[in-house]
């Protein structure tokens, strides 16, 4: 399928918003945040704007990846920075046919020149394992309380960045959402209905889910 990655730009937003949502409702919960997560995203300190890009095909915007700033510290109090994307997401129209990839790969090229040592994620690994990524568990990288969800993911670009250390992971705070603002934001858009659905046990399964 022929499409282009470039850039996200002012003119996008909304289209992203909308897209967005599209993608995640009622995926992961009867209707989603991530549309909001994207708008709240982009003024945020943490937000990493030279990598804002969106896949494009006959002018119709139909993926989108974003990145914040995260960081890991080990038991010496050492701080890596890091760098985390998601939302990523493809137009369920256009989904299966390396959308996704592509946005991942384009984007992963252009970390490695900024110096991050790996991408840390917090997703589904059968979406992302195929892209090199690992659990937390085999970098010693655990999430602030110590445990190692199954969706803690990494990918390591510098090798050996983090041998001979326990690490602690910590997302950028633009992620803590508030329900009532989503719920109030989420009017702007056109009525969808809210649905309960097998990918949401799915969902909560997974996030339950740790290594030992």
């Amino acid at each position: 399928m022929d499409f282009e990655i470039r850039l996200e730009t002012k003119d996008d937003y909304s289209k992203v918003e909308e897209m967005t949502r599209e993608a995640f409702w009622n995926l992961y919960v009867p209707g989603c945040d991530e549309h909001y997560l994207v708008n709240t995203m982009r003024s945020h300190p943490d937000f990493i704007q030279d990598l804002d890009y969106v896949a494009v095909k006959e002018n119709q915007i139909v993926g989108s990846i974003l990145y914040t700033k995260s960081h890991v510290v080990n038991e010496n109090g050492d701080r890596r920075e890091t760098a985390t994307f998601g939302p990523l997401c493809v137009h369920p129209k256009y989904q299966r046919v390396g959308i996704g990839s592509a946005l991942i790969e384009h984007t992963k090229r252009l970390v490695v020149e900024k110096g991050f040592p790996a991408i840390v994620i917090l997703g589904d690994p059968h979406n992302y394992c195929k892209h090199g990524f690992k659990n937390g568990r085999d970098y010693n990288i655990s999430t602030i309380n110590g445990k190692f969800p199954l969706g803690l993911l990494v990918l390591e670009l510098k090798e050996g960045a983090f041998a001979n250390h326990s690490w602690k992971f910590k997302e950028s705070e633009v992620y803590e959402i508030d329900r009532e603002k989503v719920d109030e934001y989420d009017g702007r858009f056109a009525p969808k209905e809210k649905k309960r659905q097998y990918s949401q046990e799915l969902f909560s399964m997974l996030i339950r889910s740790s290594l030992e």
